[in-house]
Order: C-alpha cells, then structure tokens, then sequence
C-alpha cells in the first residue's frame, strides 16, 4: 500500500513500497560531535499508512515535540531498534566506524522482529549490509522513515545525557548534551575528566595534556 500524503517526505518509500518491499528501514545517528558519552543509531520500520504531522530532523524540532514524536513513533511503529558504541570504542575505532557500527546493531535489532527488506539510511553508505540499502545526504528531511530514527536516536540519547547530569551535575550535561560548548569546556577545565569522556577528542585531550 503506498502512502498517498502527497509530502515529499514519503517519496523514497512510496517508490519501494510500490516496487513490492513492504519492510523498509530508516537508519539514523547522533552523537557524532558531543565529547562524552555513546553514540546512538535507531533503525525504525513505520506501517505504509504512517501519518505524524511535523516530523522532521530531530535537531528541527523543539525538545517537548521531540518527546511526544517518540511516543508516538515507538507506539505506532511496525518495529524499532536502538544500537550504541561507547567513548572507549569510538576512541578505539574512531567515531565514523563507531557510528556505522551503531546502525548495523540497530538494524541486527529490527531484524531480530522481523524480515527487514531494504534499508534507508542517512549519508551513510553501509557495505557490510546484506540487504539493499540506500545512502540518502540529509536523509532525515527527506525520508520519513530516516525522519523518525532521527527522533528515536536523539531522545535515547538525551535522556543518556541527563542520567549523566544527575550524577554529575557540575557539567551540565542536561543542557549542553556533551557536546564542546563554551560552557562544557570551562566545566572540564575546571573539574577534569570523567569516565565516558571520548580521549581522542581535541578539548578532552588538552585537557588531560594540561593534567599531566
């Protein structure tokens, strides 16, 4: 069944869905740039006859919309999965091969629910993928399926973020996220580096030069 919203957003499925493929995919990750804390890919499967008014980049969206959009998404959704990789393996492996690594757990997690026939994901080509898959550059504009991984995968990690502020709220992980702003780099600056801090990263590696 294709979807017959005549929003752009559906273009990339409708074309699929019309070629027969019923499960289809969208893969998306966040936590790229933040220096703390894991990197986190959702792959999220929605039903042909998915409607959700405004769903868009999660980074375009403000964070109560987010919240609700991910209920929505979770409870609506044919199946999801979450994959992440820790600071120690994006140190490791860096954090391009840390956040392709991501997607495959999320997509081994949809495959794991069901038969998952194509996936797409965003700007990121996925070699290893055993299933057909298409590399969309800003993916999460223009699929809706990318579109709702986006949401799952930032709201997963932001809530990673305020665990993290709870227990250490003198960094200020619930409002910057982990990620370098000004504030962020005064806070390493002034109280060192914790554990799930990514060490290959330029301001935590000042840092912990300057410790030494």
């Amino acid at each position: 069944m294709v979807n017959t919203m005549s929003n752009d957003l559906y273009k990339y499925e409708n074309e699929l869905y019309s070629s027969g493929i019923k499960f289809i995919g969208g893969v998306d990750e966040v936590g790229r740039g933040p220096l703390i804390g894991d990197v986190v890919a959702a792959c999220v499967v929605l039903p042909s006859s998915f409607v959700l008014e405004g769903l868009t980049d999660s980074k375009k969206l403000s964070e109560k919309k987010r919240d609700l959009f991910y209920d929505y998404i979770i409870n609506n959704c044919i199946a999801y999965g979450i994959g992440s990789v820790t600071p120690a393996e994006i140190d490791k492996i860096n954090i391009y091969e840390a956040s392709r690594k991501a997607m495959m757990i999320a997509i081994k997690k949809v495959r794991e629910q069901i038969p998952l026939e194509y996936a797409l994901v965003d700007a990121m080509p996925l070699p290893d993928l055993d299933i057909p898959s298409t590399s969309i550059i800003k993916g999460d504009a223009k699929s809706i399926s990318i579109a709702a991984a986006s949401v799952v995968a930032k709201v997963t990690r932001d809530r990673m973020m305020y665990d993290l502020d709870k227990k250490y709220p003198k960094y200020g992980f619930a409002s910057h996220k982990g990620y370098p702003t000004k504030k962020h780099i005064e806070a390493i600056n002034k109280y060192g580096i914790i554990d799930g801090y990514r060490k290959t990263y330029g301001p935590v590696k000042k840092v912990m030069e300057e410790i030494k």
